[in-house]
């Protein structure tokens, strides 16, 4: 994989990041590089594009679960080229079922994400745990003590170091770079490491836990962080700059007007905090569901992100058993022509113009 070499300046910057002295650094070569990429997309006025669960299923396709072959993709059959990154989540891997809350078996999702990063892309993990306290799901929020109760000292404490060990026994079998972005999307009351559902306190107690655990504890130093809240309090959770690689955000369309004002509005707050910062800015997800604006990609997408130096944008996952969930265009799709335009363009990075 061909990867932009670091900078004089930012291998300093990246130096005086380390956390731990005498031991192992914040970052591997490998985890550096990721890093240069995006910041080097970010500098030309590009942005890398990503889609959620491809390879693994599309809008009328699901792999078979003995599939060894990573070669289908709706992405690639609406324009020729795969994503720049691709987004996994490790929701259920805390079961250890051997599939994630999506159906994807953990095992296709490694052996995928290996053979795109050999043909030059990148990855991203998500994290959809159950509810460690009521046994619910990511989206139980029918109780406030969920967070206290992982945190040490906590009744479920020990319980919940165990997901995190399965979580880094996973994790430590990519050797390779990986954007990691756990407890996202946290400022709003979904999830039960939400807002009204912990305290700040408690949240960035769950973050460093979670760090200190996987990053130093476990040495994995090839993970990218990703802090993905919305624009609105921002700061609230920041668990601080010695945990966060990249500051992101999740925006989708509700209200379609909209949606280039708000992200514009947003990253306006974000970007500056960035700089401040010393961080990488994304669009860690985003999408407009059935697409149902035909040039979505160019006047809604693009417009959106431009000015602001925003590294990548991943748009979430094309369903097979639910026709009317998707977000990115595959064959027949009516707003590919508009997809194939925004791959096109000079300002979107994918597959093959990584390679290059």
């Amino acid at each position: 994989m061909q990867l932009i070499h670091l900078s004089a300046l930012a291998s300093l910057l990246i130096l005086a990041s380390c956390s731990q002295s005498n031991t192992l650094p914040r970052h591997n070569e490998q985890a550096e590089a990721l890093m240069e990429t995006l910041s080097n997309a970010a500098q030309q006025g590009k942005i890398l594009f990503g889609h959620q669960d491809d390879l693994m299923y599309g809008h009328s396709w699901c792999l078979t679960g003995s599939e060894t072959e990573y070669t289908k993709s709706d992405v690639f059959d609406a324009c020729g080229d795969y994503p720049a990154i691709l987004g996994y989540d490790l929701g259920e891997i805390e079961l250890q079922k051997g599939r994630n809350l999506d159906g994807n078996s953990f095992q296709q999702m490694h052996d995928a994400a290996i053979e795109n990063y050999r043909r030059g892309g990148l990855l991203t993990f998500s994290w959809h745990p159950r509810n460690p306290l009521t046994g619910g799901d990511a989206w139980d929020v029918s109780s406030d003590k969920v967070v206290e109760s992982i945190l040490p000292g906590g009744e479920k404490h020990e319980f919940f170091m165990g997901w995190l060990e399965i979580v880094a026994d996973y994790l430590s079998t990519f050797d390779m770079p990986i954007i990691f972005r756990p407890w996202h999307e946290n400022s709003g009351g979904w999830f039960w490491w939400g807002k009204g559902i912990c305290t700040p306190e408690q949240y960035k107690a769950l973050w460093v836990m979670t760090y200190d655990y996987i990053a130093k504890d476990r040495g994995l130093n090839n993970l990218v962080w990703a802090y993905s809240p919305a624009a609105s309090d921002y700061m609230a959770t920041y668990p601080g700059d010695e945990y966060v690689d990249i500051m992101g955000t999740d925006i989708y369309v509700y209200n379609a007007p909209s949606f280039v004002q708000r992200a514009r509005s947003d990253f306006e707050i974000i970007a500056k905090l960035a700089e401040e910062h010393g961080k990488i800015l994304a669009l860690t997800e985003t999408g407009y569901e059935t697409l149902p604006d035909p040039a979505w990609w160019t006047d809604m997408l693009l417009p959106a992100v431009e000015g602001f130096p925003v590294t990548y944008a991943l748009v979430w996952r094309n369903a097979h058993d639910k026709p009317t969930h998707y977000y990115a265009s595959f064959p027949g799709e009516p707003n590919q022509e508009s997809f194939q335009a925004f791959h096109d363009s000079d300002k979107t990075i994918f597959l093959k113009d990584l390679k290059k």
